[in-house]
């Protein structure tokens, strides 16, 4: 039964780094749209013409 149990383990080992370490990621369709979302430029909105006028004085 140890043996089992240790390649059992071994097999795990092997297979988690050649997922982790040798497999190449195949790139769907949901992460070219992410990456194409932060590839293409951001619009840019001035707020601060939408601060509140400052109330009072500092005198």
């Amino acid at each position: 039964m140890p043996y089992l149990f240790g390649g059992l383990v071994v097999l795990n080992a092997i297979t988690l780094g050649y997922y982790l370490f040798l497999q190449q990621p195949s790139t769907t369709q949901t992460l070219k749209a992410a990456q194409e979302g932060i590839t293409q430029p951001l619009e840019f909105t001035n707020s601060a013409k939408y601060i509140p006028p400052v109330i009072g004085t500092r005198d």
